[in-house]
């Protein structure tokens, strides 16, 4: 999002990469949830997504330039020997460095096993300018000699990347500072190949409410979690940019809004933490909001994913009005409005228990002959038609609402009763009076 962010706001261009260089991990289900992520959330590449097994070939030409200039060589040490030899090094708290560092191998060599490794310059500082994280330095002594081929011939994630970059003109990186020692080793591939570095910028990683690195026991990852627990799409990037981000006070932006004001300058160098509260106080601001026509579709979605047909009640756009404000999310919203497209399949037993006695029924009987002789069914009239029988029958409107809200919701909660019955129909209203005062009686 920030990478996106980031060109919208520079009229740059927003690239995406699939590093599916493990090919183990880079399954199609794997795949299809970053990009089912990313178009759900509206952050599409500028160009056609490069898939980075694909261009091995590139990779490995790469490799050999850097043999050739003397940047890389070939290391045809054991796994079992390159083991022992980095716990010797570890437990003497010096850099692993390979035998073959400073040995040509013969012919017969070559015909051996082996994995090419990029040499890095001795006794030397690399110095990372981070947009975020300010200049950080290390000692070349204290990074071993990368792999660059493994020794199946398969590049490794730090040349892949570089060469990408550099082939897809990638201009500014900006990712999780778990790569920041990345940045180090890729720096100096760049510049022994002679390219221009890319400007580099690592951002904290997110961690949970307890302080530690987000992970799955912290509850939902994958973006396409969000959705099914309701959430817009737009109140989700609203929530993430200012996990990091801010931009003085304000807390909620359009989309347009991030865009004009996001600034890498302003990214904290430190990690924020993951509230779930907040992302759902968030959402509700949105659904609050936002034109209902724009919740509309995902409404639409939620309800189709409870075996819902939206097709059969009432228009989408009003039952959002009638239920945004005490909904904080979409999926409550279409467990909450199921019954308006759905027949009802029983009753809260609690409530119907607490609402279908004796008073309760009498209360039905009475309502439902009042509204059977209204001729129009509207919300102003329904109100009317509720209160007046209320208090025509010398009742609170509890004892008549209440009843009223079980018998057509099937439980005691609802939104205000005159836009619940205006939203249900006529026909659907009475049949379902003329069922609950049947089956309550039936029990009585």
């Amino acid at each position: 999002m920030f990478n996106w962010l980031y060109a919208k706001k520079h009229a740059g261009r927003f690239l995406i990469r699939v590093e599916d260089t493990d090919r183990e991990r880079s399954t199609d289900e794997a795949v299809n949830a970053i990009f089912d992520g990313l178009s759900w959330l509206e952050l599409f590449a500028d160009e056609e997504p490069v898939f980075q097994f694909s261009r091995a070939d590139r990779h490995r030409e790469v490799v050999d330039q850097l043999l050739e200039s003397g940047h890389a060589y070939r290391d045809f040490t054991s796994a079992e020997e390159t083991g022992r030899l980095r716990d010797e090094a570890k437990a003497e708290k010096r850099t692993f460095e390979s035998p073959w560092r400073d040995r040509a191998p013969t012919v017969d060599d070559l015909a051996l096993p082996h994995v090419v490794r990029f040499r890095r310059p001795q006794s030397a500082t690399v110095t990372v300018p981070d947009e975020v994280q300010g200049p950080v330095s290390w000692s070349t002594d204290d990074l071993d000699d990368l792999v660059l081929l493994r020794s199946d011939g398969a590049p490794t994630y730090n040349l892949a990347v570089v060469v990408d970059d550099h082939d897809m003109g990638v201009t500014h990186v900006i990712r999780g500072d778990d790569h920041l020692n990345n940045a180090a080793r890729q720096s100096l591939i760049y510049d022994a190949l002679g390219w221009v570095r890319p400007t580099f910028a690592h951002i904290p990683l997110i961690h949970g409410p307890d302080g530690a690195k987000l992970s799955k026991r912290h509850g939902a990852l994958g973006v396409m979690e969000y959705r099914a627990m309701g959430f817009l799409p737009e109140a989700l990037l609203n929530y993430l940019v200012r996990l990091g981000w801010s931009h003085g006070d304000q807390e909620l932006f359009t989309r347009q809004e991030m865009i004009e004001k996001f600034d890498l300058s302003k990214v904290s160098s430190s990690a924020a933490r993951f509230d779930m509260e907040k992302a759902y106080w968030v959402n509700h601001q949105y659904l609050k909001s936002v034109d209902p026509e724009v919740v509309a579709p995902e409404f639409d979605w939620h309800l189709r994913r409870l075996g819902v047909d939206p097709a059969n009640g009432p228009a989408l756009v009003d039952v959002i009005l009638s239920q945004r404000e005490r909904c904080r999310t979409l999926l409550e919203m279409a467990e909450k409005s199921a019954f308006l497209y759905a027949e009802l399949t029983g009753y809260n037993e609690k409530d119907a228990a607490k609402h279908f006695n004796a008073d309760g029924i009498n209360a039905l009987t009475g309502l439902n002959e009042a509204l059977k002789a209204l001729q129009t069914w509207d919300a102003p009239t329904l109100h009317a038609a509720v209160n007046g029988y209320a208090e025509s029958a010398g009742l609170g409107l509890g004892k008549v609402a209440q009843p009223l809200r079980v018998a057509i919701v099937g439980m005691a909660v609802s939104p205000p009763i005159d836009q619940t019955l205006a939203l249900l129909g006529r026909e659907r209203t009475l049949a379902r009076l003329d069922a609950a005062v049947a089956w309550a009686r039936s029990r009585a």
